[in-house]
């Protein structure tokens, strides 16, 4: 219970209200219940159709249904959920708060923590791995794996707990992890924003709340991060990574090989080749900002990080290989959500002839998509999906770029590629865009996509 205080000392003698019954409200719900039953709560969630039949309900209040929102007035201390927007809603924000928010405030100075808008599950994770190997007590959760109060009976004194977090996890936060990893700020999320500065601002909390004995770990080479570092400096200690050759910056990646800037010498951490699954630029900067991070861990012997890269396993629909059908090489990456992504994708494999874009239209700019493959003549297909993929198809049609396909489901994208993609080369899925017009998530895409190629 020691552990715990400082979440049970915030919410003492307080109305609470769990905004949003996903797997984090279920998650509170359960933290209450067992450590503070004489709470008052409420549930407040759009769903109708809630099914709350695993908890005693009794004494909740439950708000279900469009005017769910309303409800927040009713309560002292809101535990929002993270897919809960609040951009066009007027309410206290001293009175919001959420898992993560409550999870720092307890066990923020044994955290490390990684956001960004693209490679935060894969940096998360091989962090995870690397202290994995180093401690025996290590826990793993956040935007991936477990909600974080489902850990708090597991830690102790020595345990280390990686995170990853995402901006709407860390948008209301009053303290942020003792290691903080910022990797890249692109435009995305815009249903959930105000605005795109609205969004940076939520990621760059990260660094904001922490305090002069933390460490703060940074892209050297991203221009929005260093315009909100000039807008509000921090004050934790601050290492920054690159992609690029560049000896001025803390960890760095050159010819394959990483190496980290400490105390004044440049020391090989190292040497990857061909069979390395992290493949292009945009990894050489994930694991640049984990070696990065690993550095400031007390107990860690940077000398031994290198031992630890040939047995990590890369992440699902990342890049993913599925193999070669029909003399076509597939490969998934469902999780690419924004244009960058699916550029870096492209870069990283070379091989590719034919590209799936597309999805659920969040509003960005995918301009920048267009004009790459304006210039770069490598991808000879393109073929589009979904509401993001006909703003796409637009683009590229106004950009004179040929070969260009319309479908509307995941059946038409897998013939169609099977018929047009030459013999040896790459199919990639990389769609720019999120899954939820047509899939529950990036995850269930990605399973669709390989069921289909397999099958038809």
């Amino acid at each position: 219970m020691k552990a715990i205080e400082p979440i049970l000392r915030f919410l003492a003698d307080k109305s609470v209200l769990l905004l949003g019954m996903g797997r984090e409200g279920r998650s509170s719900l359960r933290f209450l219940q067992t450590y503070m039953p004489q709470t008052k709560i409420g549930i407040a969630d759009k769903n109708t159709q809630l099914d709350l039949s695993d908890f005693d309900t009794t004494s909740i209040k439950i708000i279900l249904g469009d005017n769910y929102l309303e409800a927040i007035n009713d309560f002292d201390i809101v535990i929002k959920s993270p897919g809960i927007s609040l951009k066009n809603t007027l309410v206290d924000v001293s009175k919001i708060t959420s898992q993560t928010d409550l999870f720092l405030q307890a066990f923020g100075k044994q955290s490390i923590a990684v956001t960004g808008t693209k490679g935060k599950s894969t940096t998360s994770s091989f962090i995870n791995h690397v202290l994995s190997q180093i401690f025996e007590n290590v826990l793993f959760g956040g935007n991936i794996g477990l909600p974080l109060l489902d850990l708090t009976d597991k830690i102790d004194s020595k345990t280390i707990v990686v995170l990853e977090l995402s901006s709407h996890q860390l948008e209301y936060i009053h303290r942020a992890p003792h290691i903080a990893v910022l990797l890249n700020l692109f435009e995305e999320h815009l249903d959930h924003y105000v605005s795109y500065t609205a969004y940076q601002k939520a990621k760059y909390n990260i660094a904001l709340k922490q305090d002069k004995q933390d460490f703060f770990i940074y892209n050297n080479d991203d221009k929005e991060i260093a315009q909100r570092i000039a807008e509000q400096p921090f004050v934790s200690h601050g290492f920054t990574f690159s992609a690029k050759t560049d000896e001025n910056v803390y960890s760095f990646c050159q010819n394959n090989q990483f190496f980290l800037k400490k105390d004044g010498k440049v020391q090989l951490i190292k040497t990857v080749n061909d069979s390395f699954p992290l493949k292009g630029k945009h990894n050489e900067a994930n694991i640049g900002a984990a070696i990065a991070a690993l550095s400031c861990i007390d107990g860690v012997d940077v000398n031994k990080i290198g031992n630890c890269f040939d047995s990590f396993k890369p992440l699902h629909h990342r890049m993913e290989l599925l193999g070669t059908y029909e003399g076509i090489v597939f490969y998934n990456d469902s999780i690419s959500t924004i244009p960058q992504a699916s550029i870096a994708a492209v870069e990283a494999l070379q091989n590719v002839d034919t590209l799936i874009l597309g999805g659920m239209d969040r509003g960005i700019d995918y301009q920048i998509l267009a004009d790459y493959f304006t210039t770069n003549h490598a991808v000879r297909h393109f073929i589009f999906v979904g509401k993001a993929g006909e703003r796409m198809f637009e683009l590229f049609t106004n950009n004179h770029i040929e070969n260009l396909y319309k479908v509307n489901d995941y059946h038409e994208v897998v013939k169609i590629a099977k018929q047009v993609t030459q013999k040896g080369k790459i199919c990639l899925l990389s769609p720019a865009a999120p899954s939820y017009d047509q899939f529950k998530n990036f995850e269930q895409r990605g399973e669709v996509f390989e069921m289909l190629i397999k099958k038809e």
